[in-house]
C-alpha cells in the first residue's frame, strides 16, 4: 500500500503532518486503493481477500461479487459495538471513522463508481465522465477534510472541483492502460470532434489529432485546478501545505503531459519530484 501511495501525482500523508492524520489518511487510501484494485482485477492472487470476505476464493476474480462483499463488511465499519470488520483494511479504518464523525456516503460512492466500471466503459459526453467523478473520485476530498474537521459547502466544492481535476488528469496520463482494460474515459463527443478513434488509442505514439485532443481535456482538468485552488488559501498551517500539495500534484502532471507532446500513449508521463516541489512552492505564493 505504501509502494502505490508513493506513485501517485500528490504526496498522499507527508511526514510534516501531525501523526494521527497520517494514520487517518492512510486508512482512508488503503481503502480506497482496495476498492479500486477489487474493480480493476488486481488484487494479490490467491483469492485471501474474497475468503477474508466471506466468499470463495473462486469468486476473487468476480468483481461485482466482491464489491458486494466488501460494502457488506464495510457496514460493520459504521456499527462500533457490533461484529467487526472482517478485512484488516476496513478493520484499520473503523477507528479513523468513529474518531471523526465521518458517514457511509463518501466510501459507498467509491464503492459504487467501481460497481459503474464494470457496467459502463465509455462516456458519450464530458458530463457523463463528470458524474462518474462525482463517485470516483470527489469523496476523498471530502474525507480529507472530514478528518481535518475542515468540511463546509464552499470548501467542498472547491475540493470537488480539485479531485474532479486530478481524476481526469490520471486518465490522461493513462489512455492506453485504460484501453488494454477495454475501458475509454475521453469523452466520445469529444473524440468524434477532434477525429480521434479507438484504433488511435492503440496505436504506439499518438498522432496529431489524438495529441490535440488531450491537450483539450488537459485545458479543461487545468480549469477545474484553478476553480478549487482557493481551498489551499482557505485553511492554515500544515493542512495548508498538504492541500497545495494535491493541486501542485495536478499541475506538474499537466506540466509533464505537456513536456511530452500530449503524447500519452507510450507511458504515462509522470512529474518529478522537483517539479512537484515548485508546483508547491507556486501554490503556496499565490494562495498565501
Amino acid at each position: 500500500m505504501l509502494d502505490k501511495a508513493a506513485h501517485e501525482n500528490f504526496p498522499v500523508a507527508p511526514f510534516f503532518l501531525p501523526r494521527a492524520w497520517r494514520t487517518d489518511l492512510m486508512a482512508v487510501y488503503g481503502y480506497a486503493r482496495l476498492v479500486d484494485d477489487i474493480g480493476d482485477g488486481d488484487l494479490a492472487p490467491g483469492g485471501a481477500d474474497a475468503e477474508l470476505l466471506g466468499l470463495d476464493r473462486g469468486q476473487a476474480g468476480d468483481a461485482l461479487a466482491m464489491l458486494d462483499a466488501f460494502e457488506a463488511d464495510l457496514q460493520r465499519v459504521f456499527q462500533p459495538f457490533g461484529e467487526p470488520p472482517r478485512h484488516p483494511l476496513l478493520a484499520a479504518l473503523r477507528p479513523t471513522v468513529h474518531r471523526h464523525g465521518l458517514t457511509p456516503e463518501p466510501f459507498r460512492g467509491l464503492i459504487e463508481a467501481n460497481r459503474q466500471d464494470q457496467r459502463i466503459r465509455r462516456y458519450a459526453t464530458y458530463q457523463e465522465l463528470l458524474d462518474y467523478c462525482e463517485l470516483s473520485a470527489n469523496p476523498v476530498g471530502r474525507l480529507v477534510l472530514g478528518i481535518t474537521g475542515t468540511a463546509s459547502p464552499e470548501r467542498i466544492r472547491h475540493s470537488d472541483a480539485i479531485c474532479t481535476a486530478l481524476q481526469i488528469i490520471e486518465h490522461l496520463q493513462d489512455v492506453a492502460e485504460d484501453l488494454r482494460r477495454d475501458r475509454v474515459y475521453l469523452p466520445a463527443e469529444d473524440m468524434k470532434r477532434f477525429g480521434v478513434t479507438e484504433a488511435d488509442l492503440a496505436a504506439p505514439r499518438g498522432g496529431v489529432r489524438l495529441r490535440a485532443l488531450v491537450a483539450k481535456e488537459a485545458e479543461r482538468a487545468a480549469a477545474l485546478l484553478n476553480e478549487g485552488t482557493p481551498l489551499v488559501g482557505s485553511v492554515h498551517g500544515r493542512l495548508k501545505v498538504l492541500l497545495a500539495g494535491f493541486v501542485a500534484g495536478g499541475r506538474a502532471a499537466l506540466r509533464a503531459v505537456a513536456a511530452a507532446g500530449h503524447d500519452v500513449l507510450p507511458g504515462p508521463p509522470r512529474p518529478t519530484k522537483l517539479s512537484l516541489l515548485r508546483e508547491v512552492g507556486a501554490t503556496l505564493r499565490r494562495e498565501g
